[in-house]
């Protein structure tokens, strides 16, 4: 059993993490993290999604939770209280839009109310049990307003996806940072942003360091959250090649089994 006087915080993703493959939270992860309150963890939720979209998930947890959401764009206190906000430069935007990206790639700027896409697309829609987070069709060509939080490409095609990474970044090499939330979701936000760093303004803020927090994740954007805390936990149904790339961590069981909550059961907290 990890020492309880060693973790105070206990930080975990949504998708592929604590979500389920129906994108729900079992009535057993629940009583976990409401367990994890009452014995005075701090609890944070780190995730890609927007906060519109993220906030009903983590009010059904049952308990206070500090919200990181956009990969670290946004923090949301317990109370909702907004804390931090950094969105991507337009002019930087409009440069990636008029590289004329092919069709065949859904594209998206999420904003602070509604989230624009060149098309329809049932996979994206899938992710959204309740449509707190509006899409709207649109022509980017002919789109004034391109401010965003977070610009996001998904496609069938993995290797397609790393092609267009290539490609906006060579010609905006200092703008962005980017991530593979999933193998075929690529996002860029503005370069400071990353859910480690959100993290750490959470910390701070609680007078905690990373070496007091255990992670969860199971993405591309969980690396260096994972890489922060003093034991980061990679789920079992993340990507192989992750897997590869961090071999020193620990791989628990996969979301479909409750493996947040389970590690969490045996290892932190007591019962």
């Amino acid at each position: 059993m990890i020492s309880k006087e060693k973790i105070k915080v206990v930080i975990s993703d949504l998708d592929g993490t604590l979500l389920n493959s129906d994108h729900k939270i079992s009535n057993y992860t629940k009583s976990i993290f409401q367990e994890l309150h009452n014995q005075n963890y701090l609890i944070i939720v780190a995730t890609g999604r927007h906060h519109l979209d993220a906030m009903p998930i983590v009010d059904s947890l049952g308990c206070p939770v500090y919200l990181v959401t956009s990969n670290g764009a946004r923090i949301h206190a317990p109370d909702k209280e907004l804390l931090f906000l950094q969105d991507m430069d337009s002019e930087a935007i409009k440069s990636v839009l008029a590289l004329d990206i092919e069709p065949e790639f859904t594209t998206v700027l999420f904003k602070e109310n509604v989230w624009q896409t060149n098309k329809h697309n049932e996979k994206l829609n899938s992710f959204q049990t309740e449509l707190n987070y509006i899409p709207e069709l649109v022509d980017f060509k002919t789109l004034e307003d391109v401010s965003a939080i977070k610009m996001f490409f998904t496609h069938d095609s993995h290797a397609k996806l790393v092609t267009l990474r290539d490609r906006i970044l060579v010609n905006h090499p200092d703008v962005f940072s980017h991530a593979f939330s999933l193998p075929l979701c690529l996002e860029f936000m503005d370069k400071s942003v990353d859910k480690s760093v959100a993290i750490a303004k959470i910390l701070e803020k609680e007078n905690l360091m990373f070496e007091h927090a255990i992670a969860f994740g199971d993405g591309y954007n969980d690396e260096k959250m994972l890489n922060s805390t003093f034991k980061g936990l990679l789920m079992a149904n993340a990507p192989d090649s992750l897997k590869n790339k961090l071999p020193h961590l620990e791989i628990i069981t996969t979301n479909d089994k409750d493996g947040v909550a389970k590690y969490l059961s045996q290892n932190v907290l007591i019962l």
